[in-house]
């Protein structure tokens, strides 16, 4: 459903410019030295696959490359949907699948030395299974050739509309097919993001829904309770902390393990407006709520993103 947007929001105006160049102190990070960045960059580009570090403009991703690290972006460099957060291109005609992006992504895994991969993508509304073989096919390369690998996941939420051949197949149903795929293959951790609280769902995550995301989570733990679930909030759009803290209890109401809680840094003047910068202290807080709710694993502050330090875990 189209989003209403006030138009002097996405206005080009020097205050707009002015939001984007004048960030908290705290959000302020060193671009890091082109040597620390060039490995990482040189196998990534020659091979022609994608990091989500790059395509979403991660403010951490000089530090994870200076680490040897990245996320891998799956599936091309265009997603079907339209978040108005997201700096990753839009476009309902992605490219074709690349058959050897797994062994590309493969390859690029052993010459980094990786010992823990994440896997992500961009959703895939094209594609037949939304792209969840896709995950496995990937995930099968990785290890045939460093069988010790650990790799986590990414998923979009694989909805899907009805089957006209097979009237009695819900979208529940093939999403709930989709999910089953991937965690068939064992990840060492399943994530799928809420990205925001159920208010701002519609605003933020155009073609998303809150209880849908909520359902991935609950049934990988039907699927196989021995897998870590994972989400993650980024904050800025305009929540209170009594619906950040409503959204942590639905999370562990579906038996979500680890959390992530970052700043929503806004990519351009095409993208949502920052409503808020929240400080490190209110992070810290937010932080000690989500311990204090039972979760397993918690990064909270304003330069954290769903990957970051994820083999930590």
């Amino acid at each position: 459903m189209p989003v209403e947007t006030n138009s002097s929001e996405l206005s080009s105006s020097k205050g707009d410019r002015a939001e984007l160049v004048n960030l908290p102190e705290w959000l302020r990070r060193p671009v890091g030295k082109a040597s620390e960045l060039s490995t990482v960059q040189r196998i990534i580009k020659q091979r022609q696959i994608y990091t989500i570090c790059e395509e979403g403009r991660c403010p951490n991703r000089a530090e994870c490359y200076a680490q040897g690290t990245a996320t891998f972006l799956l599936m091309g460099p265009t997603c079907t949907r339209s978040c108005a957060f997201c700096q990753v291109d839009k476009g309902h005609s992605p490219m074709p699948l690349d058959v050897e992006e797994p062994t590309k992504v493969a390859e690029a895994v052993s010459l980094l030395g990786l010992k823990y991969v994440v896997l992500t993508s961009v959703a895939r509304d094209d594609l037949p299974d939304q792209g969840a073989g896709w995950f496995v096919q990937t995930m099968t390369a990785i290890r045939e050739r460093n069988p010790v690998v650990e790799i986590e996941v990414l998923t979009p939420d694989f909805w899907g509309g009805r089957d006209a051949n097979l009237p009695e197949v819900t979208p529940d149903n093939l999403q709930q097919q989709r999910i089953a795929t991937v965690v068939s293959a064992k990840p060492a951790c399943y994530n799928h993001n809420i990205e925001t609280v159920g208010r701002l769902q519609g605003l933020v995550r155009r073609g998303a829904k809150y209880t849908r995301s909520l359902r991935v989570l609950e049934w990988v733990k039907q699927l196989d309770a021995t897998i870590p679930t994972k989400s993650g909030l980024m904050l800025g759009h305009g929540e209170t902390v009594d619906e950040v803290v409503e959204t942590l209890r639905d999370l562990r109401s579906v038996g979500c393990d680890r959390l992530t809680l970052g700043q929503y840094m806004r990519p351009s003047l095409d993208h949502l407006p920052v409503q808020k910068y929240w400080t490190p202290q209110e992070f810290d807080d937010l932080g000690a709520i989500a311990r204090d709710l039972g979760f397993s694993h918690v990064r909270s502050g304003p330069l954290v993103r769903s990957s970051y330090h994820a083999g930590e875990s």
